[in-house]
């Protein structure tokens, strides 16, 4: 069989578009992964744009790829940046010899075969196509149940490299799931841009109207599906029903990730975000009042244009209230063809610095104090990582990494875990037997 080298940057949904370019290129080409890119017939590097760096670290490790790669090796560029970059990549790096999209995934095997290829429509709709199955692990299966995205963020370039929103129909997501835990996934993750946006639109104006809500209660129906977890849910669609779903059915995992972006309404209303800094706490002290236990991860961006002292301190203030047990934070970074890449009240560079510091630090004195509250307590962990300093680790329902000293018969098990030490990113603890 013929080697494939593929490097994935980005998102859960890029780590899916992978799986299924591997699963497409096995069947229809016999290709094989292989970790080795000096030995590869195909080096595929599957991009994201949602960030300035990703992009620029495109062009440096495709120079690195073409050094090392064998003589006759192809590269290919995929994903939102090959949405957005198009031809550029090849006029840039002329020994590339495709480029395919983050919309025209289930084409990889046709632009393999046409050099200098370019397939980059934003408008094609792959939600119908039966992909072919591949997980990277058999413990947990990753599920597409939309593609794209109606949001206007000001600030997000999603839209322009992955297209409008369509939701994959629910019978193919069933089928799914229900071959994965077939195949012994006991846990499944539902990907989508708003996944509680689900069922807005579907390429078949027949196809029954259903809601984020009906989906999560189709799937729990799966005999021996133990897990479901999804990402990411929008602030502005999570009504009660969703909410009360989330809390009730214990088939969902009670960790909830919640993108604020900011906590200044005037900065969410300059952002588009459709909510308000009084909805968003609203809405945790729904989801904290029916499921105590949630963990809640965000979101945060530092110096959106026109963000005062003022704003940030709002941004701080909902920390101290959510008390998020992650968050991920960054500087705003402008991104072509958005509209705040246009803004000109910029914020000053060492200003946003030091507010992300600051937020940084914030969020290590409320992690600290989340971490010790863990120590003796007892949780159900789902076994999926063997790692190389003979422990293995696996998630808690409400997301916490624990790990054990363990071998690979623990993979794929539940187990009761004591928690035992306690770490900024991962708890250890003893199996109670």
């Amino acid at each position: 069989m013929k080697k494939l080298f593929i490097e994935t940057l980005g998102c859960a949904m890029n780590s899916r578009d992978s799986e299924h370019m591997i699963a497409e290129l096995r069947e229809k080409d016999d290709y094989e992964t292989t970790t080795k890119l000096e030995e590869a017939d195909l080096i595929l590097i599957n991009t994201c744009s949602v960030r300035e760096k990703p992009v620029s670290k495109l062009f440096s490790e495709l120079g690195v790829f073409n050094k090392k790669k064998k003589e006759d090796a192809k590269i290919g560029v995929c994903g939102c940046t090959a949405s957005h970059l198009g031809k550029e990549i090849i006029k840039r790096a002329p020994y590339v010899n495709f480029v395919l999209g983050a919309r025209n995934v289930s084409k990889i095997s046709e632009v393999l075969h046409k050099d200098k290829a370019v397939e980059i429509d934003i408008n094609y709709d792959e939600s119908e196509f039966a992909f072919k199955d591949f997980r990277s692990s058999p413990f947990k299966a990753y599920i597409n149940i939309s593609m794209g995205c109606d949001k206007s963020c000001t600030y997000c370039i999603v839209p322009k490299t992955r297209g409008e929103e369509v939701s994959i129909p629910l019978n193919l997501i069933v089928n799914e799931a229900q071959r994965s835990v077939d195949n012994g996934a006991k846990e499944i993750f539902l990907l989508g841009q708003n996944v509680n946006n689900y069922g807005r639109r579907f390429s078949n104006d027949d196809h029954k109207k259903v809601n984020f809500t009906y989906l999560l209660r189709e799937l729990s129906k799966i005999d021996n599906l133990e897990r479901i977890r999804f990402t990411s849910p929008h602030p502005f669609h999570m009504d009660d029903e969703f909410i009360e779903e989330f809390a009730n059915n214990p088939k969902i995992c009670k960790s909830m990730h919640m993108p604020l972006q900011s906590g200044s309404s005037k900065v969410l209303r300059d952002m588009k975000r459709g909510y308000s800094k009084e909805w968003f706490l609203n809405r945790v002290e729904k989801l904290k009042s029916m499921c105590p236990e949630v963990s809640i991860s965000t979101d945060i961006i530092v110096a959106f244009p026109g963000e005062s002292d003022e704003d940030f301190e709002e941004t701080l203030d909902v920390m101290r209230k959510v008390r998020f047990e992650q968050i991920f934070s960054f500087k705003y970074s402008p991104r072509p063809e958005t509209e705040a890449q246009h803004y000109t009240n910029v914020v000053d560079a060492d200003v946003a610095s030091q507010r992300l510091t600051t937020l940084q630090s914030l969020h290590t004195e409320i992690l600290d104090e989340i971490n010790a509250s863990q120590m003796g307590k007892i949780y159900k962990v789902y076994f999926e990582d063997l790692n190389q300093d003979m422990y293995v680790s696996g998630r808690t329902d409400n997301n916490f990494v624990v790990k054990v000293k363990g071998s690979d018969e623990l993979l794929g098990q539940f187990r009761d875990v004591k928690i035992t030490a306690i770490g900024r990113t991962i708890l250890t603890g003893e199996i109670v037997e």
